[in-house]
C-alpha cells in the first residue's frame, strides 16, 4: 500500500463520507466514536443516531454513570472491526448509523436537566431516526420515554432488564433513577400491562408491570424469556431498556447499584439477539460506571448489547443472518 493510500484510512469517525458501511480502522487507535460511525449531527439517510447522556445526578448510591458514554464508546473498538457475530453479516451495509454526540445540559440546573434531554430526544425522532442512547444514570429513560410518547400519542410497551423494578414511591422525587417507571406508569407513557420487567432481584412497589424475576430467568432459560416477552408485547410500539446491573456483578462490576444473583452476561445476549420480529422503536443501555469497572467487562458487555440491538434493527432493514454452518 503506497503513502498516499495510507493516509486516507483512520479517524473515520469524522473523515467516514458515507454512513453506510464501514472502513478499516486499527482497533487501539483513532477517534473514538460507537462502533466507529461518523460523528454528525446531519441525518441525512439515517435510521439511527446513537447518542450520550452523561447524567448520575439521580443515582441513589455510587455515582460515575456521566462517563458511561465514553466507556462504553471507547469498548466498541472491536464489534466495529468484523462482522457480527452471530448473525454473520455486516449490519452498516443495511443501517445508517450515526454518532450524535451528547446531549449537553448544565449540571448546575438539576431542574431543567428533564427537559433539556426530552428536547435533544426530539430533534432526532422528528426527523424519522431512532435512537439508541448511551447513559448515564436510568433517570434518563423517562424524558426519553416523553419524547417517543409525545410524537407516538399512544402507550409504549418497555421491555426492561435491570437488578431493581424501579418503580418506588415518586412523591417529591423528581430527579430519581429508581422512581422513573412509577412515574411513566401513572402518567400514561408506557402501558405496564404490556411491559416486561426481566431479572429482577429487588423488592418494591407494584405498579402492574409483568415480572420476569432473576431466579425465573435462570430457572426456564433465555428461549422461555424471548417467548414471553413477545406474547406480552405483541405487535405494540416497544422501547428496550437495558441497565447494566441486570448483569451479574460478575459480569458488570462497573455500576452504581449491583445486586448478586443476575443474568450471565451470555444469558443476557441470548435474549436480545431473540428478540427479533418487535415493534422496537428505540433503546438505550444505562449504569455502566467505569471507575468501578476492570478490564472494561462492564463496558464490554454494554456495547455488545448496544451492537447486537443494532444488528435486530438491521435485519428491519433487510439484513440476512446467515450463521456458519457449524454455528451449532
Amino acid at each position: 500500500m503506497s503513502i498516499e493510500e495510507y493516509k486516507n484510512i483512520g479517524d473515520q469517525a469524522f473523515r467516514q463520507t458515507d454512513i453506510m458501511g464501514r472502513e478499516f480502522e486499527a482497533t487501539y487507535a483513532g477517534a473514538l466514536s460507537f462502533l466507529r460511525r461518523k460523528y454528525t449531527r446531519d441525518l441525512t439517510g439515517a435510521h439511527v443516531a446513537v447518542t450520550g447522556i452523561p447524567l448520575d445526578l439521580a443515582t441513589t448510591f455510587r455515582p460515575g454513570a456521566r462517563f458511561g458514554p465514553q466507556g462504553v464508546r471507547a469498548a466498541s473498538v472491536q464489534l466495529a472491526e468484523l462482522d457480527a457475530f452471530p448473525f454473520n453479516f455486516d449490519p452498516f451495509e443495511h443501517l445508517g448509523v450515526v454518532d450524535y454526540g451528547d446531549c449537553y445540559f448544565d449540571h448546575g440546573f438539576a431542574n431543567e436537566i428533564p427537559e433539556a434531554i426530552q428536547q435533544h430526544i426530539k430533534e432526532i425522532i422528528d426527523q424519522d431516526v431512532s435512537t439508541l442512547c448511551i447513559g448515564g444514570d436510568h433517570f434518563v429513560t423517562y424524558p426519553i420515554l416523553k419524547a417517543y410518547h409525545e410524537k407516538l400519542g399512544e402507550p409504549i410497551s418497555l421491555v426492561h432488564f435491570d437488578a431493581h423494578p424501579d418503580t418506588w414511591d415518586d412523591t417529591n422525587q423528581p430527579l430519581n433513577h429508581g422512581t422513573m417507571f412509577t412515574r411513566a406508569a401513572k402518567e400514561g407513557i408506557v402501558d405496564p400491562s404490556k411491559s416486561v420487567q426481566i431479572g429482577i432481584r429487588t423488592i418494591s412497589d407494584d405498579v402492574g408491570f409483568n415480572i420476569l424475576h432473576a431466579p425465573w430467568v435462570h430457572e426456564h432459560g433465555p428461549a422461555a424469556v424471548v417467548k414471553r416477552v413477545k406474547e406480552i408485547v405483541g405487535d405494540r410500539p416497544a422501547y428496550l431498556t437495558f441497565d447494566i446491573d441486570c448483569l451479574d456483578p460478575a459480569f458488570a462490576p462497573g455500576t452504581g447499584t449491583p445486586v448478586p444473583g443476575g443474568l450471565t452476561n451470555a444469558q443476557a445476549f441470548s435474549i436480545v439477539r431473540g428478540f427479533t420480529d418487535i415493534n422496537w422503536i428505540g433503546m438505550d443501555i444505562v449504569e455502566v460506571a467505569p471507575a468501578y469497572d476492570h478490564a472494561e467487562i462492564t463496558a464490554l458487555n454494554a456495547a455488545t448489547i448496544a451492537h447486537d440491538y443494532l444488528c435486530l434493527m438491521a435485519m428491519k432493514h433487510g439484513a440476512k443472518p446467515n450463521p456458519r454452518p457449524d454455528a451449532e
